[in-house]
């Protein structure tokens, strides 16, 4: 396998995003597959150049998914996970990662042909925070009670940035209400809070690592208000789920059987570790001193927390529907338990 299979976002996704889309929705091949993973057509795969997603580098590189007969293509994206949800229902693209927020919900609702697979990354219960709320040094607040009245960021009012910031603040007594948000772009938050634009945003890795390097910013809170936290999720394209099961099933095996690798060791690997700085453009030094995500060696995912950010964005008037979205109601646990039990009979065989 090769990293130059990689496409990057934006002009390389639109420029094969109609070749794609018949491969994608099935193609040429209409009828339902044969069984074979093999003879499924290709499954191309969103995702953020994130380290988050390593365990999809280290199954591309280490050829797990081209043990399990797949011809697997990962693109990164440059835009949203509104962005994933779109390009994959449509057929645009096979599969993707994308956090839970209220476009998901939207869509689920709306019936688009989006599956939902298997659970992608979580906020650890301890340790380091991959996404920190943090203050500008230059605000002078020291303290998360310190914020009423004062200009947060938030990547937008519809996903995990804008939960994260609502969690931290009710964790000492506030409430978004309370403060000013304005919506920052991961690459303007350095900027807005070293020039004072902002008394503290919301910030993921390896940006909040290198805010706090630089005497930019300082955290404001321990991991514990989102400890758990379901951030990501793997979700397919409905119609090649329902055509090529098997093929599915293989990916998220492949998927799991990197998770595992990972939660062994593998991110103290140096060859492991080679990959996934390639993949998310960091120095090999600054990937392992950042705050990384948890990835479930079962995909499994903690419904009772994705229902309680849906109510979230109930309340705050992103749900364009009323009652609840029925988003358990596509999830595959059937593909997943198959999945799981496929990666343990890999595990077994090494």
């Amino acid at each position: 396998m090769s990293l130059r299979r990689r496409l990057s976002g934006g002009i390389a996704l639109l420029a094969s995003a109609a070749l794609l889309a018949g491969c994608a929705s099935g193609g040429d091949a209409e009828a339902a597959g044969t069984g074979d993973p093999a003879d499924a057509p290709k499954i191309t795969f969103l995702y953020s150049p994130y380290a988050d997603y390593a365990p999809f580098f280290i199954a591309e590189e280490k050829g797990y998914f081209e043990e399990a007969g797949l011809d697997v293509e990962l693109i990164s994206k440059s835009g949203s996970s509104g962005e994933t949800y779109q390009q994959v229902s449509t057929g645009s693209i096979t599969a993707g990662g994308a956090t839970w927020g209220a476009g998901l919900f939207n869509a689920t609702k709306a019936g688009a042909s989006l599956s939902v697979i298997a659970s992608v990354s979580k906020v650890p219960a301890e340790g380091k925070n991959p996404a920190p709320l943090m203050a500008s040094d230059v605000s002078g607040v020291t303290d998360a009670k310190d914020l009423r009245g004062k200009k947060i960021g938030i990547p937008g009012d519809g996903g995990f940035g804008i939960y994260s910031v609502h969690l931290a603040l009710d964790s000492v007594g506030l409430s978004l209400d309370d403060v000013e948000l304005v919506n920052l772009s991961p690459g303007d938050i350095p900027p807005a809070m070293a020039n004072g634009s902002v008394d503290a945003s919301w910030t993921i890795e390896p940006i909040s690592s290198a805010i706090a390097g630089e005497d930019i910013g300082h955290e404001l809170l321990p991991v514990d208000y989102q400890a758990g936290v379901e951030l990501g999720a793997l979700v397919f394209n409905s119609e090649y789920v329902d055509k090529y099961p098997e093929a599915v099933t293989a990916f998220t095996a492949a998927y799991l059987r990197a998770v595992q690798e990972l939660e062994a060791g593998g991110w103290n690997d140096p060859g492991d570790q080679e990959i996934i700085a390639e993949y998310t453009d960091l120095p090999v030094e600054t990937l392992t001193a950042i705050g990384l995500t948890l990835q479930d060696p079962d995909g499994a995912i903690d419904w009772e927390d994705v229902a309680r950010q849906e109510a979230f964005f109930r309340e705050r008037g992103a749900l364009e529907f009323d009652g609840p979205s029925g988003i358990e109601e596509v999830f595959r646990d059937d593909i997943l338990q198959q999945a799981v039990a496929q990666a343990s009979e890999q595990a077994a065989a090494k």
